[in-house]
């Protein structure tokens, strides 16, 4: 029988808002900015949670951003958009610090490279009402309203340096067309993206998750490297 070409197996980090808990106490949920508030009120324990995960062996490592945006940092951390913006770039130096406390110049070497992705959550996070778990907000939002919203913080991401762009718990195809679309604004760009679900076979808002695939694929496959599910019960995978 012919051997089959299989790619290497990467190991991306865990629950981020988990680990951090260990350096900051149990007030990470219920947060309306989550773990991304530790981004300016805790920054070492920020470093801290990713060494955690670099130590025990993750190929890549995720930024502090599923809950950041402009928007956020304004109302909970009254920074403007400037200094929003910059927070967010720093989340990107966190993890960059991190790689090098624990590995050096062999993160860039021969030995071992640890990818940073740079995570973008979804319109929905930014709500506080659990909305990204169900995306009806697709229905009443236009896809420039969410193109605003998303910009900032993905160029952010991207000026910072990041390797790949973690698009994570999208609860709709359209919210998830509308990212792979604005992708294409940064053609040298890459991304996986990852869709929150209600059951085996459905996205949150309902769609099949087969169908939902493809269709990414179909809109831009020149930039997308994969495709999947998270933030959902296990039994479901």
């Amino acid at each position: 029988m012919a051997s089959i070409a299989m790619e290497p197996v990467m190991l991306v980090d865990g629950g981020f808002s988990t680990q951090l808990s260990l350096y900051v106490g149990n007030c990470v949920d219920g947060d309306p900015l989550w773990s991304a508030k530790f981004l300016e009120t805790n920054k070492q324990a920020c470093i801290q949670a990713h060494r955690d995960f670099i130590r025990a062996g993750a190929d890549i490592i995720i930024t502090n951003t599923y809950q950041a945006s402009i928007e956020g940092f304004k109302d909970y951390l009254n920074l403007d958009k400037e200094e929003s913006i910059e927070l967010i770039k720093e989340s990107v130096e966190f993890v960059k610090k991190a790689i090098a406390l624990e590995l050096g110049d062999d993160s860039y070497g021969d030995q071992r490279r640890v990818l940073i992705a740079g995570s973008v959550g979804p319109y929905g996070a930014g709500l506080h009402d659990g909305s990204e778990y169900r995306g009806e907000y697709v229905e009443t939002t236009s896809p420039d309203t969410m193109i605003a919203w998303h910009t900032p913080r993905i160029e952010a991401l991207l000026e910072a340096g990041v390797d790949l762009l973690a698009i994570e718990t999208i609860p709709a195809l359209a919210e998830a067309e509308v990212l792979l679309n604005l992708l294409k604004k940064y053609p040298k760009a890459k991304a996986w993206l990852s869709f929150s679900c209600k059951d085996e076979e459905h996205t949150s808002h309902g769609e099949r998750i087969c169908d939902a695939a493809a269709r990414c694929w179909s809109v831009n496959s020149n930039q997308l490297v994969a495709v999947g599910v998270n933030c959902l019960h296990p039994s479901y995978v």
